[in-house]
């Protein structure tokens, strides 16, 4: 359920949120190799995760249709 009150606190989550978010990628993307390696490992985090859940739905789809 949406209320004013919870809108309001993700519009201030998102309103303080942003500079920092971005503040901590630029000084993760100045440090050469903690950038890179940060990158590489946010890579294979969303590869693994996105091929879990394919695989979660297509074994759903299977045993609904048998």
């Amino acid at each position: 359920m949406f209320s004013k009150r919870n809108a309001f606190i993700g519009w201030l989550v998102l309103t303080f949120g942003k500079p920092i978010a971005k503040r901590k990628a630029r000084q993760a993307v100045s440090g050469k190799r903690g950038g890179a390696l940060a990158a590489a490992l946010a890579g294979v985090g969303a590869a693994v995760g996105g091929l879990m859940f394919w695989r979660k739905r297509r074994g759903q789809g299977d045993s609904q249709s048998s």
